[in-house]
Formats: structure tokens, sequence, C-alpha cells
């Protein structure tokens, strides 16, 4: 297999762990980092990672909330791997606070890294997968965006934006042979949940039917199936990994 994937947000935690699962199966990898210092702290070490399954794997600097950086990242990535055949928009912040205490900053900042970027990134290498006939983009969405979640108003509509622009985009990119699908992860353990408060952390645990935190691997196994072969007569769709914490 010659083919690439490019992995937003890949520098750590899930984004990391998307792109060693990708790269097991076979594709050269495209690490997107927010800057130089992700690189540092985390990228090189993905990209070794990635290289010890025999494939090529590269960081890449670009604020994916930036549309011109998302248009050179997507051509800096072409001229690297010779195209773009799976795009995963796994990168994304969060800047929680209650409805009325939110700043417009903190808003402002959620929606453009979690859902501008991705109509960016999608926006650019479409017509790459529309030149080939053929690609899968899978938007990391989560359950916050279908449920909601105390706290996060902007991330909750970021993630429902996620939703519905993937819903749209796979309507309009089917006939070229492109799905694009989303995955919605539940209680992960990542930085971003070891900093909750114990008690929330405990309220959670007890909502979860399989009894456990997810893992990032376990959102990597779905975003693996999305990508391949096996899952090419599906798009549109959101698949949920929370181990039964929204039934």
């Amino acid at each position: 297999m010659s083919k690439c994937a490019l992995v937003t947000g890949a520098s750590r935690s899930i984004g990391a762990a998307i792109a060693c699962r990708l790269a097991k199966e076979g594709y050269h990898i495209a690490v997107g980092c927010h800057s130089e210092s992700s690189i540092e702290k985390g990228g090189k070490d993905v990209v070794a990672r990635c290289r010890k399954f025999g494939v090529e794997a590269e960081c890449f600097v670009a604020d994916v909330a930036d549309f011109s950086q998302c248009e050179r990242l997507t051509k800096e990535v072409t001229a690297r791997f010779g195209g773009i055949d799976v795009l995963v928009n796994n990168a994304g912040i969060n800047r929680d606070a209650l409805l009325v205490r939110m700043s417009e900053e903190q808003y402002d900042a959620v929606l453009n890294a979690d859902l501008k970027s991705v109509f960016n990134m999608m926006r650019h290498t479409a017509k790459l997968m529309m030149k080939a006939r053929h690609g899968a983009i899978i938007n990391i969405t989560s359950v916050a965006g279908l449920f909601g979640n105390p706290g996060q108003a902007n991330y909750s509509a970021a993630k429902a934006g996620i939703v519905g622009l993937t819903k749209s985009a796979s309507r309009e990119l089917g006939a070229r042979g492109i799905t694009v699908n989303a995955v919605a992860p539940g209680f992960i353990n990542t930085s971003m949940t070891d900093a909750l408060p114990e008690k929330v952390r405990n309220d959670a645990l007890a909502s979860i039917s399989l009894n456990r935190p997810g893992t990032p691997e376990d959102v990597a196994g779905a975003v693996a199936f999305l990508a391949s072969d096996s899952a090419a007569y599906i798009t549109g769709q959101v698949l949920v990994v929370d181990g039964g914490l929204r039934m």
C-alpha cells in the first residue's frame, strides 16, 4: 500500500493513537501539529512510532483554524506523499465555562479550532480526492455534540456542527467515491478528562455500561474501520464510541 493519511492534532492523545493505528494498517502518515513546540513535545515521538510499522511518516505544522495555512498544509503533504487518501480531522481545543460566564473569545476560539478547522481541511483536500475519485474523510466529533454538556456550550456547538458538516459533505462527495463519516468519542482517558474533578469523573464512569473509560486506541480502531475497504459503503454516519454512556 502506498496510500497517505493526514491526521490533524496528531502529536498526542487520540490523534497520536489514530496516526499509529493507520500506520499499522499500512498508511504513510502526515502528522499534523499545531506548532514547532507540538513537534518537540510529541510529534517526533509519533513519527518514530509510526515508522516502526515500515511506513513513512513526517510532521507538518499548521494552525488548522487558519484557512490559508490549511491550503499550505495540503500542498506540502501532497508534495511529500503524492496525495491524501484519508483525512482525519481530529484537532481541537476546549475552553470550558458556564454559558453566562463564557467570554466571546472563549466561544470563538473553540468554534474556530474545532469546527472551522474541519471546513478548512475538507475544503482543500476534497478537491484532491474528487480528482482521484476516491478518499475517506473521518471527522472527530463528540457525544457532547449529540447530547450537550454543562459548561461546554462552545464545545458542544462546535461538535454538533461537525455532525451537520459531515452529513452535508457526504451528500456532495459521494458521487466521486469519497466517504465522509464522523466518530463521536465518549469518556476517553486523555489529559482533558484527567483534569476533571474526581466527582465528575466518578459520575461519568458510573453511567458507562462497559464499566470503564475508553482509551485513545478504542477511538483509533473506529477510525481505522471507517478508513478501510470494509466501510466503503458507509457514509454520512456518526459512529459513537462511548462504551454505552448514552444509550
